[in-house]
């Protein structure tokens, strides 16, 4: 479907700057983008109950004393929106942890929080995707 907007001049410059940086060939498809991220921040934001699909992506200190079997544990009580996990060592003190979601965001938020509270745990990143 066409459509058709106004916008002011400097805007649409910084976006088309930035689109080809990103790597978009053409501008239909970021703005395409652009409005999916839109919907879905605002379902994410103002819609707990729907469902949503996304990644907790955890830092942490590895040598902290408890912090990794405390994560399996907290995982294990949310075993219902987790779909999936993958564990990276990034050095000799830290890790990545990547726990893909789906599930109410309302329980995916509540997980991110746990994790967030946990001793050893340095950043914790919520990243959701509409689907």
């Amino acid at each position: 479907m066409r459509i058709s907007i106004s916008t002011p001049s400097e805007l649409l410059k910084d976006f088309d700057e930035t689109t080809k940086q990103v790597g978009y060939s053409d501008r239909s498809k970021a703005i395409q983008t652009a409005m999916r991220n839109l919907l879905t921040d605002y379902r994410w934001t103002y819609e707990k109950k729907r469902a949503s699909t996304g990644a907790i992506i955890v830092l942490y200190d590895h040598s902290t004393r408890g912090v990794e079997d405390a994560l399996i544990d907290m995982q294990h009580g949310y075993d219902n929106i987790i779909s999936a996990s993958m564990h990276i060592h990034l050095d000799d003190k830290n890790c990545l942890q990547i726990i893909a979601v789906r599930g109410k965001a309302e329980r995916i938020i509540s997980l991110a929080k746990k994790i967030t509270a946990k001793r050893g745990v340095k950043q914790v990143k919520l990243s959701v995707v509409g689907a």
